[in-house]
Order: C-alpha cells, then sequence, then structure tokens
C-alpha cells in the first residue's frame, strides 16, 4: 500500500505522536511518501525506520499511484493538504494533532488503531463539495477551489463595506457588513457557524450565505441549491479588500467582481467504521453533555 504523509510546524509536545505515524507505517510495510517542506522540518526531530520517498505536489502523487493521504495537524492542515489532492481522488484522512477536529477527526491516542484500519481498507469514502472561484484576474491561480468555504472581508479595522450579492445574475441583497461567507456543508460548521450559519449535513446539496456582523440585523443567512452561481461587487470606503479561498488569501479592490460556484471535482474524506457525521457533531460539539461539569 502507498501512503503519503502531509503536515506543517508543530511543537516538540507533537514528537512523540508523528513517530508513532512513522512506526506504525514501518510495522505493516508500507511504502510511504512524505511532503519535502515537511521531511526538512521533521528530519533530525524524528527515527524513520523505514525508507520513504519525497513528493513535491499533485503529480508526484498521481504519477506514484498513491492509495491514501494522511494529513498530520488540525483542520487547517487538511484544508492545505486538500490543495496537493486537488482533483486526483485520492482519498484523505486527518490525524488531529489540533483542537476541535471537525475534518481531522482521529484523535491521537487511536493512531495505531487507525493504521490498522486503513492498511486493512476497512473504512468508508466520505465525499465532499468544494466551491471555485472565478474571477478576470485568475485569483488564486489553480488553487481556486475550496473545501470550507471563500470569504469577502474588510481589512483590519476599516470601515463596514457593502457587499452587492447576484444568484445566476439576478439581484439577491447588499450586506451593509464586515464582511460574508458562502460555505459548503463541509464548512458549515467552521466559520459560517461562528457567524449564526446553520449546520448543513454532506451531501444535502446546499452552500449557505452567511453575512459577518450585519449592519441590518433582520439579515440572515441563506441556504441555496449548490446548483446556483452567486456573484459579488464590494462597495465601501477602504480601497482594499480581502477574499479568501479556505486558508489562501488574496488583495482585492473594488473593481474585482467575483464569482463563486460549485467546484467541478470534490473530496474523499476517509471515514473509519466506527465514526460517522453524526458522532463528530455530538463529539465536537459536545451535544448531549451537560456542560456545568467542565
Amino acid at each position: 500500500m502507498k501512503i503519503a504523509i502531509y503536515g506543517r510546524q508543530f511543537n516538540n509536545t507533537v514528537l512523540p505522536h508523528v513517530q508513532q505515524v512513522f512506526d506504525s507505517l514501518a510495522d505493516h510495510a508500507v511504502e510511504a511518501f512524505v511532503y519535502d517542506k515537511y521531511n526538512h522540518f521533521i528530519s533530525g526531530k524524528i527515527f524513520f525506520p523505514r525508507k520513504f520517498q519525497i513528493f513535491r505536489n499533485s503529480q508526484d502523487l498521481i504519477d506514484a499511484k498513491v492509495d491514501v493521504m494522511i494529513s498530520l495537524g488540525g483542520d487547517g492542515t487538511l484544508l492545505d493538504t486538500v490543495t496537493l489532492i486537488r482533483d486526483s481522488n485520492i482519498p484523505v484522512i486527518g490525524i488531529n494533532f489540533g483542537r476541535l477536529g471537525f475534518l481531522a477527526s482521529i484523535n491521537k491516542s487511536d493512531i495505531a488503531n487507525a493504521m490498522i484500519s486503513l492498511v486493512n481498507k476497512d473504512f468508508t469514502l466520505d465525499k465532499r463539495v468544494q466551491l471555485c472561484i472565478e474571477s478576470e484576474l485568475k485569483l488564486f491561480g489553480n488553487e481556486n477551489f475550496a473545501l470550507n468555504d471563500v470569504t469577502i472581508h474588510k481589512r483590519d479595522t476599516s470601515a463596514m463595506m457593502i457587499v452587492h450579492a447576484y444568484l445566476n445574475g439576478d439581484f439577491l441583497n447588499s450586506y451593509w457588513a464586515d464582511g460574508i461567507i458562502v460555505a459548503t456543508p463541509t464548512g458549515s460548521t467552521a466559520y459560517s457557524l461562528s457567524c449564526g450559519g446553520p449546520i448543513i449535513f454532506p451531501g444535502s446539496g446546499n452552500m449557505v450565505v452567511t453575512p459577518i456582523s450585519p449592519h441590518n440585523l433582520n439579515v440572515r443567512p441563506i441556504v441555496l441549491s449548490d446548483t446556483n452561481i452567486l456573484s459579488f461587487e464590494i462597495e465601501g470606503r477602504s480601497s482594499k479588500y480581502l477574499l479568501t479561498c479556505d486558508s489562501r488569501t488574496e488583495v482585492i479592490d473594488t473593481s474585482i467582481k467575483v464569482k463563486v460556484k460549485k467546484a467541478d471535482f470534490g473530496i474523499n474524506l476517509i471515514r473509519l467504521n466506527n465514526e460517522n457525521y453524526l458522532s463528530t457533531l455530538r463529539n465536537k460539539l459536545l451535544w448531549g453533555i451537560d456542560t456545568r461539569n467542565y
């Protein structure tokens, strides 16, 4: 089996868990591929019991015919991993070294069991849709897709902005706010949720438009079919604004018009057979638990 490893820099408290991942891969005689920059970071800190190969981009993964990608870190790390997987359909699983971990759902204490499940292919694939950004400037280049969300946001302490939104070319609303979020069902439990957006189940065929700190309190999040195309124009006192695509950011001005729609390809998240989306919601949001005991 061929398994690729992606990660970002971390503090030394994580080292024993990273070591356990490489030990487990060696125990199961897995052919491992490690992201080049991650290899530079962990060299000298981790003992490698078995030789591995290096990959630098998505084409390397495709050429090597990698079976599974493992993301070591939190949800942000997994979002970075998605940019490497692109449209290759390589399934990805996240081992959570962060805090909440909606996407990187494998706990540090479950690494050994997770590796056994991966090697035995004892898992299911959870298909997730992505969003795509289109603009005349080709913003974000070939990484113009988002698993979680696309946002338009004011910069720092600048004045409130006005975002004019159009649905399939028809005027939808003008949002007087700090910004606006367009989220997938996957991203509905991220930034959108913290701004009052609803939780949307994967596979529901929807996306949600959530205003950020709207000036008019009667403006509420809107759930739309993901077959729609949204377009946005910006008005405001500032000359520059922020456009984000998951964890990637571009600075734009009011002359830029942006379209957001469902991407042509999605991502396969690996779900071990002892977990599902409902159990993730209950565990991460502490549903059914009396939090007064914490």
